[in-house]
């Protein structure tokens, strides 16, 4: 009876073990795709990701880059001082999106041009996404908001 026990306790903890390994490939895999990983201009240029790369990239909107065209489609240049992106996005911006402001937007990387699927802008005066703000001062360009 002692050897029947040990041998079922065997089974179950193998059992067990095998469930766990399967649950933790099975949610990294459903995953994968909602994961996207943060990138400065700067890293962009010096490590380009592959073309099928969704990502998030921020920085600054260069002054004087903004260009409406046809519809909705705009493009710009995103910068954090020591490298610049050109973006291309259709859609509606934030009403908040405008030259020399912090944003982020997600989508991939093709022919050297950034095709945005979605744009955040800061919200608020002072707001800035954390990762711009790392971005900006890796560079040395990062200025502290007025009035904190």
């Amino acid at each position: 009876m002692k050897g029947l026990k040990k041998k079922r306790r065997v089974q179950v903890l193998a059992l067990a073990s095998v469930s766990l390994v399967l649950a933790t490939g099975l949610i990294g895999y459903a995953m994968k795709d909602g994961i996207n990983y943060f990138r400065a201009p700067s890293q962009i240029v010096a490590d380009p990701p592959p073309a099928s790369e969704t990502f998030r990239i921020g920085g600054l909107v260069e002054e004087g880059s903004l260009t409406r065209g046809q519809g909705k489609a705009v493009t710009f240049n995103v910068t954090d001082g020591g490298a610049s992106i050109k973006v291309s996005y259709t859609g509606i911006l934030p009403d908040l999106f405008e030259e020399n402001q912090g944003m982020v937007g997600t989508g991939k990387l093709q022919d050297g041009v950034f095709v945005a699927s979605e744009i955040l802008a800061k919200h608020d005066e002072t707001y800035m996404p954390r990762e711009v703000v790392d971005a900006l001062k890796e560079q040395g360009v990062y200025q502290e908001p007025n009035g904190s």
